[in-house]
């Protein structure tokens, strides 16, 4: 069984795309630990308008919070603390796809990141996106993953960069699973297509 936590090098890099395709790709389970804002239309929201499969369950997040910042303000303007302990995964014999909240030092508190709640037996999917310093931020992302011993893929979202892809290839040695290109919109064709290019690489992590 498969358990394949998604995370991103910075917010909006394509994290919840990648998501939705795995999800589909596997026929997994998808579960958002803690969702900051967005509430009427989340993350989970929307890789549920994109799946196409009938497998697929949808777990409620641990945490939902009503203002889109960073999860340990916008639990202190609900007036609550996150208490990563709180945040149990969910029971299920299906695959699991777990999407994080922007990147992995996301603080959850004064003491835990989102770092914190990624399991020992998680395969990690370190979403990458060309933006000028995401060389910088994805090096970072990795080399703390692969410090702690997890298993880190890289996935490219976005406009192809090949000077900056392949120094963050060459100098990580992570496995490179693939690429999301810049599509005019992603709808369920879209993430299906997908999901068929990635299933054999995914089922190999």
């Amino acid at each position: 069984m498969q358990k394949i936590f998604v995370t991103g090098i910075s917010t909006g890099v394509g994290k919840t795309i990648a998501s939705a395709i795995f999800t589909e790709a596997l026929q997994a389970d998808y579960w958002k630990p803690v969702q900051a804002g967005d509430l009427d239309n989340s993350d989970t929201d929307r890789v549920k308008s994109l799946i196409s499969n009938d497998k697929t369950k949808f777990h409620p997040c641990s945490y939902e919070l009503t203002s889109p910042m960073s999860p340990h303000a916008a639990a202190e303007i609900d007036g609550i603390r996150i208490d990563r302990f709180h945040i149990n995964e969910p029971e299920t014999e299906n695959n699991l796809i777990i999407e994080g909240s922007g990147g992995i030092l996301v603080p959850l508190n004064e003491e835990d990141t989102l770092f914190d709640i990624i399991m020992p037996d998680y395969k990690v999917v370190v979403v990458s996106r060309n933006y000028l310093g995401s060389i910088n931020h994805s090096l970072l992302t990795i080399y703390w993953l692969q410090h702690k011993g997890y298993d880190v893929s890289v996935l490219f979202s976005g406009e192809s960069n090949p000077q900056s892809e392949n120094i963050i290839l060459q100098k990580t040695g992570v496995t490179l699973l693939g690429r999301i290109d810049e599509e005019e919109k992603f709808d369920k064709e879209v993430i299906k297509k997908y999901a068929d290019k990635f299933a054999g690489a995914l089922r190999s992590l």
